[in-house]
C-alpha cells in the first residue's frame, strides 16, 4: 500500500487503526459515533451545529497560510451540521467518552518557532496534550520555501513511555503556489518500510510508524496539518540516531 493518498481521494479502509482524516469544502453533516472529532477551518468561514452546541460564523483566515486558525472539538455520539463554503478538514480518533463540546479560537492556539537556518518552522498547536480530549493530537506546521521540517527525522511508533508513545500519524499538505510539490520519506531502521514520495497541493501522506521527515523546495512554502492518535495521549518521540548529531549545533526540535 503507498503511503500517498491523492487530493480528494479517502484513506484507504483499515490504513490507520487509531487516525481518520478528510476534508469537505461545502455543507454537510454527520454523526461522530464511537469517535472524537476535530473541524480544522483551513479557509473561510461557517457555522457549526451539534447536540452540544452551536457556533456562527467560524473560521475567518482566507487559507491555511493566512493568521491563525479556528476549531471546533466534538465528543463521541454526537450529530452535527456544518453550512458554509469553508474548506473544513475532519480530524478522527476513537474515544468512548472524549470531553466537553467546545470552540477553539485563534487566542487558544499555541504558537511556537521551531529549528534554526534552514530547519526552521512555525508551529500552532490546535489540539496538543496541553488542551483537552481522549485521544486526538492536532497540529499545524508552516515551512519557509527551501527548508526541511519534521527534522531531524523521528519517529513514535513504540509504546515504551517516557522515552516514546506509539502514535500514528498523517499529514494533510498544502502548497504555496499551489502548482508546487513537496518531498516526504518515512523509513524504519531495519529497511522494511522505506518510502520516499513527491506530493502536491492536497495530498495526504500516512505514516503508521517509521522515522518521517519533510522538504519544502525552494519556491514553495509548505503547510502541513498533523493529527495524531494512537493507545495512550502522549507525544513521545525518538530522533534517528543517525542524524540527531545536528541537535548538538543548532536549536531544534521535531513536528
Amino acid at each position: 500500500m503507498s503511503l500517498l493518498v491523492k487530493a480528494g481521494e479517502p484513506l484507504p479502509e483499515d490504513a490507520l487503526e487509531y487516525v481518520g482524516f478528510e476534508t469537505r469544502s461545502r455543507s454537510f453533516g454527520g454523526e461522530t459515533a464511537e469517535r472524537e472529532l476535530c473541524l480544522v477551518l483551513l479557509g473561510g468561514r461557517c457555522d457549526v451545529r451539534s447536540d452540544h452546541g452551536e457556533w456562527t460564523g467560524v473560521g475567518g483566515r482566507e487559507s491555511p497560510f493566512e493568521g491563525l486558525p479556528h476549531a471546533v472539538y466534538l465528543p463521541p455520539g454526537t450529530a452535527f451540521e456544518v453550512d458554509g463554503s469553508a474548506e473544513v478538514a475532519l480530524c478522527w480518533a476513537p474515544a468512548s467518552e472524549g470531553v466537553e463540546a467546545r470552540l477553539i479560537e485563534p487566542g487558544d492556539v499555541g504558537v511556537t518557532t521551531r529549528g534554526s537556518g534552514a530547519m526552521e518552522r512555525t508551529i500552532h498547536n490546535i489540539l496538543m496534550e496541553d488542551a483537552p480530549a481522549e485521544s486526538l493530537l492536532v497540529t499545524e506546521v508552516l515551512t519557509p520555501d527551501g527548508h526541511w521540517s519534521s527534522y531531524p527525522p523521528h519517529k513514535h511508533d513504540r509504546d515504551a513511555p517516557p522515552e516514546e508513545t506509539f502514535l500514528e500519524e498523517t499529514y494533510y499538505h498544502r502548497i504555496r503556489p499551489d502548482h508546487g510539490f513537496g518531498l516526504q520519506r518515512v523509513y524504519t531502521a531495519d529497511g522494511s518500510l522505506d518510502e520516499s514520495v513527491a506530493f502536491r497541493d492536497g495530498d495526504v501522506v500516512l505514516v503508521p510508524r517509521g522515522y518521517h521527515t519533510v522538504s519544502a523546495p525552494p519556491g514553495y512554502e509548505l503547510y502541513y496539518l498533523n493529527v495524531m492518535a494512537g493507545p495512550r495521549r502522549e507525544w513521545r518521540m525518538q530522533n534517528d540516531p543517525e542524524h540527531e548529531w545536528l541537535l548538538n549545533s543548532r536549536t531544534s526540535t521535531t513536528s
